[in-house]
């Protein structure tokens, strides 16, 4: 039996590349695809998803190299909603009925994001694909997924990232003595300076008592462990005891 039976999953932008320098690594959109068909289909959990874009475009990168923020940051939103595409395409290639919704309009490939549609998609068992962001500059992609998580009415938000298998109190690919935390408050993460999520995503968190649970991606069943309570990553927050209905 799944512990959470509403998830919002945050794939990071990064976590699609696998193995490659830039882009989009096909392996990695079907292996998502695969996880997410088993937690979606065969344990009938309603599943949102955001996708970051930071294998494409990094706003704060392109700004600090001197092009304005607001443009960047757009530019940004757009390579999530590349990202999104290709993820909708893998995942119904899996036989996964998908909606993509975005925060700006883009008509052509996507519905604007409607709270009350996005919960009716749920509910009717279709895996909801958020992109663009919040729609305004200055938001990442992991505010955006706290957003859409307390939105959606989300019970956890599964942090799904690239090559890290959760949270340490340094980068342990550059840190081998760094340590693994298995469980945090949010205060915790805060005044450690854990470079989790930013600060503006963890306090909705916090403020909405929302979980937090960070894992990686290398190993495929990952998600569909978080999903069912087993011990991975490191979970931020309420325990799934604590935070699940049951219902």
């Amino acid at each position: 039996m799944p512990c959470y039976h509403r998830v919002l999953i945050k794939l990071s932008g990064e976590a699609l590349m696998g193995e490659e320098s830039f882009g989009i690594d096909s392996n990695v959109l079907n292996t998502i695809a695969r996880q997410v068909k088993r937690v979606a289909m065969d344990l009938g959990v309603k599943v949102g998803i955001v996708v970051g874009g930071g294998n494409i475009w990094r706003g704060m990168q392109a700004a600090d190299k001197g092009m304005d923020r607001v443009q960047a940051d757009y530019a940004g939103m757009l390579a999530t909603v590349i990202n999104a595409l290709a993820l909708q395409d893998a995942l119904e290639k899996h036989d996964v009925d998908t909606r993509l919704q975005t925060a700006i309009p883009v008509q052509a490939v996507a519905e604007p994001y409607i709270r009350r549609r996005a919960i009716r998609h749920l509910e009717k068992g279709r895996v909801v694909l958020f992109a663009a962001g919040t729609g305004n500059p200055y938001f990442t992609t992991d505010t955006a997924a706290a957003l859409r998580a307390v939105e959606i009415d989300a019970e956890v938000l599964l942090m799904a990232k690239n090559k890290v298998d959760g949270v340490y109190s340094d980068d342990p690919r550059v840190n081998p003595a760094a340590v693994k935390y298995d469980r945090l408050s949010y205060i915790e993460v805060l005044n450690k300076g854990l470079r989790v999520m930013d600060s503006t995503a963890l306090s909705l968190c916090m403020e909405n008592k929302l979980p937090i649970i960070v894992f990686g991606l290398d190993e495929e069943g990952n998600i569909e462990r978080a999903v069912l309570g087993e011990p991975v990553g490191t979970i931020i927050g309420d325990k799934c005891s604590e935070a699940s209905t049951g219902n």
